[in-house]
């Protein structure tokens, strides 16, 4: 049986109407082509399924219309969220992704996943990836004269990143939880050689002090629903146990919430937990999770446009850092601590809301 041929260029210009070289300036997004002749040609490369050979344009020397993504284990949900985000909005502006996944926080791995995607030749590099300022720096060295874009740095490590803001997103749970009148509180963190979780904790230590508070412990997970099971069991099986808990993220919350339900402690009567991220699963935990929202679509869309641009201006600076904002997603998981859930909340206490409210407006 005799292989389909192959639809060329010149196949496409036929169809269209127009040369050779106008189909090749739209394939490549040049400028110099009217809007209707480009809607023309789109229209006959879609009629006649039209595939780019890419391999034959990256030994001709010209983009790919590839780019490369370094993402942390994409079975956790936000790494695979901002995964998702990617890949459909470059899909949408013609470019393919390919993804290097980084097994753990070492730098060299996060080198060997960079070039493993600079031997496939993309475009440019984007990087979720927990790094710190100075690793950030080398991987970024490693990439030569790529555009590299980071999605987990530091906000101050002056480097081309599209950011949510940390310390913004943890003064969010925090002052929620003073809000209802918890005062002990714990704080169960991700590992903390990620500079996202450092910086959360960071944020709420910053909070708690602010507020002549200590956590009433802290405790260090990977990340996981089965950390946050595991360390969740052993603190609320204390004699002594916190009103609430800040979760650095919805999947170590999911194993909070089961271990609270396995302890027989009732959410949020007896604990109220606030994780971060909102993954799509986290609405339908049960009790459904308040979180702190991230935006994992518009940050996905906004890295593909950034670094679209920076591919069109090559010749442009591309080194500044975008924060986005976080939002509280406000569900079933947090409550007026037990002590005060029938009882109005102290005169100090009521003041100290009024003047959190005060200076959000």
């Amino acid at each position: 049986m005799n292989k389909p041929k192959s639809v060329t260029l010149d196949d496409v210009a036929r169809h269209a109407g127009v040369s050779y070289q106008t189909v090749s300036r739209v394939l490549n997004q040049a400028a110099q082509v009217a809007e209707k002749t480009r809607e023309r040609v789109e229209a006959a490369m879609r009629e006649l399924n039209y595939v780019p050979n890419r391999m034959a344009q990256q030994l001709a020397g010209k983009r790919s219309f590839t780019l490369g993504l370094a993402s942390t284990n994409l079975a956790l949900n936000a790494p695979s969220q901002g995964a998702s985000a990617i890949k459909s909005r470059a899909s949408q502006l013609g470019y393919h992704v390919v993804i290097s996944m980084v097994e753990d926080l070492q730098l060299q791995s996060c080198r060997a996943a960079v070039n493993e995607l600079i031997a496939q030749r993309v475009d440019g590099i984007l990087i979720n990836v927990p790094l710190d300022t100075g690793n950030a720096h080398e991987v970024k060295q490693c990439c030569g004269n790529l555009p590299v874009l980071f999605l987990d740095v530091d906000p101050q490590a002056n480097l081309f990143s599209i950011l949510f803001d940390p310390l913004e997103g943890a003064r969010q749970g925090l002052e929620h939880l003073l809000d209802l009148g918890h005062r002990d509180i714990a704080l169960l963190t991700g590992p903390l050689e990620s500079v996202s979780a450092r910086l959360r904790y960071e944020g709420w230590l910053g909070g708690l002090s602010e507020n002549q508070l200590d956590p009433f412990t802290v405790l260090h997970g990977d990340w996981s629903s089965a950390s946050g099971y595991q360390l969740a069991l052993e603190l609320l099986n204390q004699p002594q146990r916190p009103t609430a808990i800040l979760v650095a993220n919805d999947q170590m919350a999911l194993g909070v919430l089961r271990a609270a339900h396995q302890s027989g402690v009732n959410v949020p009567q007896q604990l109220s937990v606030v994780g971060y991220d909102d993954t799509e699963d986290s609405a339908y935990f049960q009790p459904p999770l308040t979180t702190i929202a991230q935006d994992f679509r518009l940050s996905g869309r906004e890295s593909v446009n950034r670094m679209v641009q920076a591919l069109q201006h090559p010749q442009q600076t591309h080194a500044e850092s975008l924060l986005l904002h976080t939002t509280l997603k406000l569900r079933q998981t947090t409550a007026a601590p037990n002590a005060l859930a029938d009882s109005a909340l102290t005169l100090a206490d009521q003041l100290k809301v009024i003047a959190r409210k005060l200076e959000q407006l």
